[in-house]
């Protein structure tokens, strides 16, 4: 056999295997790429998106489309082929697999966590586009988490509302650690709380619930960086009794990103006209009670996303300005936002179509 073709021959023998082994060799890596956009003004899957009754609702026109991304599953190993396909491809971002799933969390707890934050965003939402329109919301503190294997297990459950920590009246969350850790580990804490049952069913009955019970729990000490200071076990959360119905009806999606676009389509269909202007606008960014815009993971994944469906702009948290700003896809303009109330002001501009002065993301933020 000549020397020429033997060497072609054992090269190309030699890429074979090392495709071959690329294909077998896992990596620990995960790939991110970019996910459904859904209208929230429109249907999704036959259904309004958001559905709100005892309320007069207006008519409205345009896109406010809240983003998704993709992500590998949990227990998927990729292989070294696919991590290289990812790296060079322009729409799909590799990242390292424990950046995604820490701690070893498995794909049930993934699922779990965002499905609750996916509720909390929906709360929030909810909470800020109605206070944006000066409309009353009942709130108060609960008991959001009750730690598993801590003195409050048994004792407190989630839901349960508190009224009262040794007999001072509780009125914001970070009233419960405050009054807590007063105590030194070892001590008893009385909670004054109605219970999650009874506050259930004074909701379902339009009633106040009157109905409350003193728990006692000794205190323990915390496993943090600070060991005298003293927990029960719990994390408080705040729940909140709306003035009519609001429902958003959006399956298999989980995590807090689409709060922003859930509360400006709240807005919209509480208001008359359109504030998009009949414009495609897009978007992400988690939402506080208070309207404060927060940012999100995979931010590059969602403008593209976005902008293959047709978005002409994009609701940018400010945290993540830069790093959208960094590789924003063509015909795609990125609208900087930190409050409810800047998006509200965007928006006004978009419908009219004074741009020039639409907040911009650069590199630097």
């Amino acid at each position: 056999m000549p020397r020429r073709t033997a060497t072609m021959l054992a090269s190309t023998l030699m890429l074979i295997a090392l495709l071959c082994a690329g294909v077998f060799i896992p990596v620990p890596y995960s790939e991110l790429s970019p996910g459904p956009t859904v209208n929230t003004l429109g249907d999704h899957g036959g259904e309004p998106v958001l559905q709100i009754s005892g309320h007069k609702t207006y008519p409205t026109s345009g896109n406010l489309n809240m983003t998704t991304v993709r992500v590998t599953s949990a227990d998927y190993r990729m292989n070294l082929v696919e991590a290289v396909y990812g790296w060079l491809a322009h729409d799909n971002k590799i990242v390292p697999h424990d950046t995604l799933y820490p701690n070893g969390k498995t794909e049930e707890q993934s699922t779990q966590e965002n499905a609750e934050e996916f509720s909390q965003s929906q709360e929030s939402a909810k909470v800020a586009a109605l206070t944006e329109l000066s409309i009353p919301v009942k709130a108060w503190v609960i008991v959001a988490t009750v730690g598993k294997g801590s003195p409050a297990e048994g004792r407190l459950h989630a839901g349960d509302v508190i009224k009262a920590v040794d007999g001072t009246a509780v009125k914001e969350t970070t009233d419960v650690a405050k009054l807590v850790t007063k105590h030194k580990p070892g001590e008893n804490v009385v909670f004054t709380v109605v219970p999650a049952k009874e506050q259930a069913a004074a909701e379902k009955e339009n009633r106040t619930a009157t109905a409350t019970e003193k728990v006692t729990i000794t205190t323990t000490t915390s496993d943090d960086n600070n060991p005298k200071r003293a927990i029960v076990g719990i994390s408080a959360g705040t729940d909140h009794t709306f003035p009519f119905a609001i429902d958003i009806k959006l399956a298999d999606v989980g995590g807090p990103s689409a709060g922003l676009m859930f509360a400006l389509g709240i807005y919209d269909k509480l208001t008359p006209g359109s504030l998009t202007g009949g414009k495609f606008v897009a978007g992400t960014g988690t939402i506080e009670d208070d309207g404060t815009v927060g940012p999100i993971g995979g931010i590059e994944m969602k403008t593209v996303g976005a902008r293959d469906k047709g978005a002409q702009y994009f609701l940018t948290p400010a945290d993540n300005c830069a790093a959208a700003a960094k590789d924003t896809p063509s015909g795609l303009r990125l609208v900087k936002v930190k409050t409810i109330g800047d998006a509200l002001d965007a928006l006004k501009d978009i419908r009219s179509g004074n741009t020039a002065d639409l907040p911009k993301c650069t590199t630097k933020g």
